[in-house]
């Protein structure tokens, strides 16, 4: 069994002993999520993998340690918790502030698109804003009972593969990556939602494994440029550089998927690709392509849809 970081001798004193304090006088999950809060604001990290300040982090956090469920109905935050569960939630939070790892991956668990999902450093923590999309289904542009093939690229854990199948019944969603790790953690996740049979998962860079023509093509590719990647959060160095990193201007992996997207479209598919903060490069690199960014109710940034004619009339300087 591990060590408890409460009891270990290499913890900051006063942290440890603010810790042990916690274990010994507080009692129920709304005590621990408060402490955990305050913690978390003091230690001054970073939010973004899901939670966006300290007390949905805590939460996240102590929920865990008491065998709940995120969403857990409010008369449970008023339930007393066992000695070892106060000792699990307290761990869990010293681990956040002095390893600064992303809170899923101390939990094992991240939620995406309403689904629940394996979560581990084998792949990105799933975040993306397309998310919301994908429940809408893509509509007006597209018809949810009429997708009958969806192309996904860099699937990391296959969120949004797994979000899209859900999505699109009458489909096949044939996700890529370049990882076999990643890739393994996908398996687990579409057997654990029971799609492997409508996701086929492969290694393939870009469109290498294309099977034909699709209706929708959609990406999180990496999109963070050199200089953002430089001075990154210690959180975000937890991920795979692999799917963070995408050159001097963020926007290598990018040139290639639009490149590509028309000869891999059906008429009347669509591409959808975030590339967040580097929204004003790729703008700048395509002045002419007429992105429609779509609108993001719950946050996130640089989500753009272009129509398989756009995309047959792109033209990408020094791009292809």
């Amino acid at each position: 069994m591990a060590t408890s970081i409460v009891s270990s001798p290499s913890a900051p004193d006063a942290l440890a002993a603010l810790a042990r304090e916690a274990i010994e006088e507080l009692r129920t999950v709304t005590d621990l999520v408060r402490w955990g809060a305050a913690r978390l604001d003091g230690a001054g990290v970073a939010f973004g993998h899901g939670a966006g300040n300290a007390v949905d982090e805590a939460i996240v956090l102590v929920l865990h340690a008491a065998g709940l469920r995120p969403g857990a109905p409010d008369p449970l935050f008023a339930a007393r918790l066992t000695t070892r569960e106060r000792r699990a939630a307290v761990d869990l939070i010293l681990r956040r502030i002095r390893e600064r790892i992303p809170a899923p991956y101390l939990t094992g668990r991240a939620w995406f698109a309403g689904l629940e999902l394996a979560c581990d450093p084998r792949a990105l923590v799933p975040r993306s804003p397309i998310a919301e999309w994908i429940e809408r289904g893509f509509e007006p542009w597209l018809d949810p009972d009429a997708v009958e093939r969806v192309l996904e690229i860099g699937t990391g854990g296959g969120a949004i593969a797994i979000a899209c199948a859900i999505a699109f019944p009458n489909a096949t969603i044939d996700a890529v990556d370049v990882c076999d790790d990643a890739l393994a953690l996908a398996r687990e996740n579409c057997a654990a939602h029971g799609v492997e049979d409508r996701v086929r998962l492969s290694r393939s860079d870009v469109y290498a494994g294309a099977r034909g023509r699709y209706d929708l093509i959609v990406s999180n590719p990496p999109y963070v440029d050199a200089g953002t990647m430089a001075s990154l959060d210690p959180e975000y160095r937890h991920e795979p550089r692999l799917g963070l990193a995408a050159g001097a201007d963020g926007l290598d992996c990018v040139r290639r998927i639009l490149t590509g997207a028309g000869e891999h479209l059906r008429a009347g598919g669509v591409l959808v690709c975030e590339v967040g903060a580097s929204r004003p490069a790729l703008e700048r690199a395509c002045p002419e392509a007429g992105f429609t960014w779509l609108e993001l109710e719950r946050g996130g940034e640089g989500v753009f849809l272009l129509t398989g004619v756009q995309l047959a009339e792109l033209k990408l300087p020094g791009g292809g």
